[in-house]
C-alpha cells in the first residue's frame, strides 16, 4: 500500500542538520549528489567513497565551491582528528564491510570535534523497493548488522538525540536507471542483473506505481542522529 505521507529522501536530512558555515564529512559519497546539496546550503564538504569509479562520477558532476572528494574506506578516514562538525552516512553504513562497521562509527568519532553530530540513514529491508532489487542481491542481513551497530553506537562515544523512521518515495525513471542506479553503489551487480534482465524488467515494470517520472516505489528508512559527548 502506498504510505501518502512518503518523504523525498533528503527531507529529515534538511530538517534535523543545520549544515551552514560547518565542516561535513559525506561518508560513501558516491556520485556526490548529496554532497553538492550540502554545499548548496552552504557546508564545506569532504566526500569519501572507496570506489574510485563513483568519485570520477562525483568530480564530473561538477566541483561546487566547497567540496572536495577522496577515495578512502570509512573504516580507514585518511583524515585529522577533530576536523569536522557533521559526519553523515546516507544510506551508506550497510555497504560497509560487517566486520569493519564498529570501526566505521569509531573513526566518525575521532574526526569529529566536541559536540559533533553523526547523521546516519538507513534503508530497512522492507517496502517495494528493497522487494524489487532483493531479488538481484539481498541485504537482508547487512541491513540488520548495520541497524545493530547503530544501537551499539549510542552505547559508546555518541548520545542518540533523535531517531526516526518514515517511508520515502523513490522515483526510476525506467530500466536502464535502475540498473545504472544498482551498479552504481556496486559495479559487480551488473552480471547478475544481466543474467536475470527480462524477469527483473517485468518485476520493475509491475513494481510501486507509475509516474510521469516512470515509476514510484515505497522504501522505509531509519535516521539516528547522534551527538557525541564534549
Amino acid at each position: 500500500m502506498h504510505d501518502h505521507n512518503s518523504i523525498e529522501s533528503t527531507d529529515l536530512l534538511d530538517e534535523l542538520l543545520e549544515v551552514d558555515g560547518r565542516d561535513v564529512l559525506d561518508v560513501g559519497c558516491g556520485d556526490g549528489w548529496v554532497a553538492r546539496r550540502l554545499a548548496g546550503a552552504g557546508a564545506r564538504v569532504v566526500g569519501v567513497d572507496p570506489q574510485p569509479e563513483a568519485l570520477d562520477r562525483a568530480r564530473a558532476g561538477g566541483t561546487a565551491p566547497g567540496i572536495r572528494y577522496l577515495q578512502a574506506a570509512a573504516q580507514e578516514l585518511p583524515l585529522p582528528e577533530k576536523s569536522f562538525d557533521v559526519v553523515i552516512f546516507f544510506n551508506s553504513l550497510h555497504h560497509v564491510p560487517v566486520a569493519a562497521m564498529d570501526a566505521a562509527i569509531a573513526e566518525a568519532a575521532r574526526v569529529l570535534r566536541p559536540e559533533g553530530l553523526l547523521y546516519v540513514q538507513e534503508p530497512l529491508a522492507a517496502g517495494e523497493f528493497f522487494a524489487l532489487i532483493s531479488t538481484i542481491e539481498d541485504e537482508t542481513e547487512v541491513r540488520a548488522q548495520a541497524l545493530a551497530a547503530l544501537e551499539r553506537a549510542g552505547s559508546g562515544p555518541f548520545t542518540e538525540v533523535a531517531r526516526r523512521d518514515a517511508s520515502m518515495t523513490v522515483r526510476i525513471a525506467d530500466f536502464e536507471a535502475l540498473r545504472k542506479r544498482m551498479t552504481g553503489v556496486d559495479p559487480a551487480r551488473a552480471a547478475a542483473i544481466d543474467a536475470d534482465a527480462a524477469a527483473l524488467r517485468d518485476r520493475f515494470e509491475s513494481a510501486g506505481r507509475p509516474s510521469d517520472s516512470g515509476r514510484e516505489l515505497d522504501q522505509p528508512i531509519r535516521v539516528h542522529l547522534f551527538k557525541l559527548a564534549s
